[in-house]
């Protein structure tokens, strides 16, 4: 049987239910965990991403990277939009009892409902992207947090260097920990460059709002900003928009995608690889060597990283160009200090 992928839309919910039944039902798959052979050839694994696709970000990034694996290994997968939190309890119910191999989730909002139901099925691997680890553990269940953060001072610490006004801008997507603790590692990296430099975060009120980030982003300009890490998934579309419509103006962004939207603006990214993360985790479970617990990405694993664009530095500005080429071996030199220990980046989750 050669891989197949399909990607659902977001139904509603009795719909999306009856249809995540008709997914396992029509698959040629067992209720057992055999390991490759099983996995590699007949079971179903489902993303269930809470954020819609089309954001040139994290789901993207994923979709795709479940696209490849499925035609490497030949199994059968599936992509599910799942946006009401009132369905994620009964949907993973519903993959798990139509035997599922195995169900990846997205983000922090579905958390509760995996905890809920995925002692019910130990049968079912669940591996949670992007999500806090659980109080106690459970056998078939692998959480997957970034360390981001380290990312986003060295992205403080380079916008410190290039910046001519020595005003930076940061913006969220929703004001949650992990985010708060992106815009304190922010401006620590600035302030151990430059102790003037100062640095004004907002918080969007969603990941998927780029007409909101366009609008803050804007106003940060305005007022004399003339470098944003954007941090909010497709809200950073706008937040990109925004810069294209001045001179001057450079956008860190979180996906190398995110770098074709603004070749002469988006000058680099904090980049978390979520493809790549999915990839590395479902391939491990596809070879038999499924690990529960909690894993952390970070600088080390080429998952989480700050990187230069190439689209910038072939079409930015040319002063731009040259002073980030000035200041990129401070920025290497500090990515390896953190990574050897040397370096110790604050984690501050409050402002």
């Amino acid at each position: 049987m050669n891989g197949t992928f399909a990607i659902a839309p977001a139904l509603p919910r009795r719909t999306l239910l009856r249809r995540a039944g008709q997914l396992g039902a029509a698959g040629a798959f067992g209720m057992g965990w055999t390991g490759t052979a099983r996995a590699a050839n007949n079971g179903l694994v489902v993303l269930v991403h809470t954020q819609a696709a089309g954001d040139n970000g994290p789901i993207d990034d994923m979709i795709a990277s479940l696209r490849t694996l499925a035609a490497e290994r030949k199994f059968q997968a599936r992509a599910i939009y799942a946006p009401d939190p009132a369905s994620f309890e009964s949907l993973l119910r519903s993959l798990a009892e139509a035997g599922t191999e195995v169900v990846i989730t997205t983000f922090f909002p579905i958390a509760q409902a995996v905890a809920e139901v995925a002692p019910k099925f130990p049968k079912t691997r669940f591996i949670e992207i992007y999500a806090n680890k659980l109080p106690a553990p459970l056998p078939n269940v692998r959480t997957i947090q970034y360390d981001g953060y380290y990312g986003m001072y060295l992205s403080g610490l380079f916008a410190a260097k290039v910046s001519r006004s020595g005003l930076l801008g940061y913006i969220g997507g929703v004001d949650l920990p992990g985010l708060k603790a992106d815009l304190n590692a922010l401006k620590a990296g600035a302030a151990s460059a430059n102790a003037a430099v100062k640095v004004d975060g907002a918080f969007a009120g969603s990941f998927e709002d780029p007409a909101r980030g366009r609008k803050i982003a804007g106003r940060m300009f305005a007022g004399g900003i003339d470098f944003i890490q954007a941090d909010a998934a497709a809200t950073d579309t706008g937040v990109i928009q925004a810069a294209n419509d001045g001179p001057e103006r450079m956008v860190s962004g979180v996906f190398r995608s995110q770098f074709r939207l603004g070749p002469k603006t988006v000058i680099g990214g904090v980049l978390i690889a979520f493809g790549t993360s999915l990839y590395q985790q479902l391939t491990q479970v596809l070879d038999g060597r499924f690990e529960s617990g909690h894993h952390v990405s970070n600088l080390d694993d080429g998952v989480v990283d700050f990187v230069l664009s190439d689209l910038f530095l072939a079409q930015g500005p040319a002063e731009l160009v040259a002073r980030a080429k000035a200041h990129w071996p401070e920025i290497a030199k500090a990515k390896q200090a953190i990574i050897d220990g040397s370096l110790k980046v604050p984690f501050e989750t409050t402002l």
